[in-house]
């Protein structure tokens, strides 16, 4: 009669914690491999737009064109001076790149208007490659040890964004724009700004949480709230009390009247566009901060 020889005891304990710190592997990979040559996205959607898969429907194979697997949605500079942070991003998808669908890769054109700045961010699902392609540009991202890794690019370097990781693109150029080429090796890599995940989730995080994971009060919650909702909403325009140093925001589209600041304090303007807004008031100035 023979038996089955046990495992050591310390053989045991290593496959356990293995098995205790990866239950979920299968979650953890990258985008699933294509099991077809490929996989042309519906762009129609008519008879699956109620059904959510992992992906895009695919049309037939026997369909498939060239046209589908080319675009020159890149080729076009994207208008930062116009996006909040200054910069503008374009990338490929299942709709301008039939063609893409689950081949687990992203290609986006970064414009970076001068001084403009591509905010702490990270991509949940994917991996990212950046080549620029002009100006000079500071990179970084920041390891789960919240050490920080930093490298200024010039045209033709690259640099890598590991998975999940905060990162930041920042043109040092004053005065010209800079181009940067990403790739991203999943079709969906996702996008979560950190300030904006912080302070403009629908519904808000509470105060208190704020207040304690960043050592702030109230007032500067509110303060930027305020700042993050005018730079998102278009233009925005901060007024400086001479009387009290006290600041606030406001928004006014081709219109003339007067702005209430409380406390019986009021400013009249004349908007003559969306970006030009001059104050009619001895005591306060207006200061341009953001533009649409």
């Amino acid at each position: 009669m023979t038996t089955t020889p046990t495992p050591p005891p310390h053989l045991i304990l290593i496959l356990s914690c293995i098995a205790v710190a990866f239950p979920w592997g299968g979650l953890v990979k990258a985008d699933p491999e294509p099991l077809q040559d490929y996989c042309i996205a519906d762009g129609k959607g008519s008879e699956t737009e109620n059904l959510f898969i992992n992906g895009v429907a695919c049309i037939n194979p026997e369909l498939a064109k060239v046209s589908h697997f080319t675009t020159s949605a890149l080729s076009k500079p994207g208008n930062a001076t116009a996006k909040p942070f200054g910069f503008s991003i374009t990338v490929t998808n299942s709709m301008n790149l039939p063609g893409l669908n689950t081949m687990g890769l992203t290609m986006g054109r970064v414009d970076i208007k001068p001084n403009g700045l591509v905010p702490l961010h990270s991509h949940p699902r994917a991996s990212e490659v950046a080549t620029l392609l002009k100006g000079s540009v500071l990179v970084g991202f920041i390891d789960t040890s919240n050490r920080m890794f930093t490298q200024q690019l010039r045209v033709g370097d690259s640099f890598v964004f590991p998975k999940g990781m905060m990162h930041f693109l920042y043109n040092l150029e004053i005065s010209g724009s800079a181009l940067v080429l990403s790739g991203l090796n999943s079709q969906n890599p996702g996008t979560q700004i950190t300030s904006m995940a912080a302070f403009a989730t629908k519904p808000p995080l509470p105060d208190e949480v704020l207040q304690v994971a960043f050592q702030i009060n109230g007032q500067d919650i509110a303060r930027i709230r305020r700042n993050l909702r005018v730079l998102m909403n278009g233009v925005g325009y901060i007024f400086a009390s001479e009387m009290n140093n006290e600041w606030g925001w406001t928004r006014q589209v081709a219109k003339s009247g007067f702005v209430n600041l409380g406390e019986g304090m009021r400013a009249g303007y004349i908007v003559y566009s969306s970006s030009h807004l001059h104050l009619r008031s001895p005591h306060l100035s207006a200061i341009p901060r953001c533009q649409n």
